[in-house]
């Protein structure tokens, strides 16, 4: 029996997403910008996508600008944030619990000789309303807090955080990185006072290398790609039209079935819960006193004491387990999680931690065999440890 539970760092396509896709790649093929009818076939399948996603964002088609995923979404959104607002100011708040894509481009940022307020989290990973109000100022240009966190499914109150941030300054920008979040929850940015959110398709059945950013009408954001004027010269570049037509129907059917999803995903959490709360010496994170709703329908996080996250890891792939031993894109940094450090977990569990996170292909079944696998293996690797 194979479990892929490591689906917040990618799911598969849907079925309906790889037909579309080939289809768009061997029969419509044209280039969007060109002006014959190949170049019209091709265009059309970037103004059905857009029209997908506005439809559910309840934005304009104006305000979704494709990206080649998350990551480029972030530096758009923080990169090109501040770049355009650098006269208004040049101080910027984020919390310690984002992905790389927004601490990186916020730490070039500061080389650059803007500053950047790092907000504490509780043992939830959940942001203080008031903490975040006690760090604006009048140089504030910028505000970034993740939806939902990637690594422990906190998830963040991002309307109360953006009524704070906008009844200080209205102009300040509100970004908002939705990777782990878009399809699992309805999002509507104007009713969360979000300017900026960022997306990426391979977290919900859809592409790889295709995302897109919410940038409300009139929010100020410099382009960082020049080049051919695309996208009315936000992002240059001759458009990655067989992904951006993957991502609509990814998201089309992702939406459609939401609450059918979100469901099995928050069964499969449960039952992963439970069964982990009753072996010997591991502590599930970001759930403390909190209703299971509360916390993200995919994500879980658990330290098993006395036992390396890599090694388990790799005895877990052994037996067709597939987990995580955090963020995806963290593999290339080996430094210790700053998201579990940020929550308060014991140092001596800081490498002993892995992420499970779920799909719509996850089932019960796979749970238990994950369940199974991990009664056999922390006994005898604690044993070959000890020695």
């Amino acid at each position: 029996m194979e479990a892929y539970l490591d689906n917040a760092a990618t799911t598969r396509v849907f079925p309906e997403v790889r037909e579309k896709m080939v289809r768009v790649m061997e029969e419509d093929f044209g280039n969007p910008s060109s002006k014959h009818t190949k170049g019209m076939d091709a265009e059309k399948y970037i103004r059905e996508t857009k029209e997908i996603l506005a439809k559910d964002l309840k934005c304009t088609p104006g305000e979704i600008i494709f990206t080649s995923g998350g990551t480029e979404s972030n530096n758009m959104a923080l990169i090109g944030g501040a770049y355009a607002n650098r006269r208004a100011g040049k101080h910027i708040i984020t919390t310690r619990i984002e992905h790389a894509s927004v601490h990186e481009p916020l730490a070039f940022l500061e080389e650059l000789g803007y500053q950047v307020t790092y907000l504490p989290v509780d043992k939830n990973g959940q942001v203080s309303p008031s903490e975040l109000e006690k760090a604006l100022t009048e140089e504030t240009i910028l505000v970034s807090i993740m939806l939902v966190n990637n690594e422990i499914g906190a998830v963040e109150d991002v309307k109360t955080l953006s009524e704070i941030v906008h009844s200080y300054n209205p102009k300040i920008l509100f970004h908002v990185d939705a990777i782990q979040a878009y399809g699992k929850y309805h999002i509507v940015p104007k009713r969360l006072g979000i300017d900026l959110m960022s997306v990426s398709g391979h977290k919900l059945h859809g592409p790889k290398g295709v995302g897109f950013l919410y940038m409300r009408d009139k929010a100020k954001v410099r382009p960082l790609i020049y080049g051919g004027g695309q996208q009315k010269g936000f992002r240059s570049g001759t458009e990655n039209v067989p992904g951006i037509a993957g991502l609509g129907v990814a998201a089309e059917l992702f939406c459609k079935n939401r609450s059918t999803y979100v469901e099995q995903m928050y069964a499969c959490k449960k039952h992963l819960i439970e069964g982990l709360e009753v072996l010997e010496d591991v502590t599930v994170n970001g759930v403390s006193g909190l209703p299971l709703e509360e916390t993200a329908p995919h994500i879980v996080s658990a330290s098993f004491a006395g036992v390396r996250s890599e090694v388990l890891l790799h005895a877990l792939a052994e037996k067709g387990v597939f987990v995580s031993s955090g963020s995806a894109c963290s593999s290339n940094h080996p430094e210790l999680s700053g998201t579990l450090k940020a929550i308060g977990v014991a140092d001596e569990l800081l490498d002993s931690t892995l992420r499970f996170s779920f799909s719509t292909d996850t089932t019960i079944e796979q749970i238990d065999y994950a369940l199974e696998q991990l009664c056999n293996l922390l006994p005898m690797l604690r044993r070959f440890i000890r020695k």
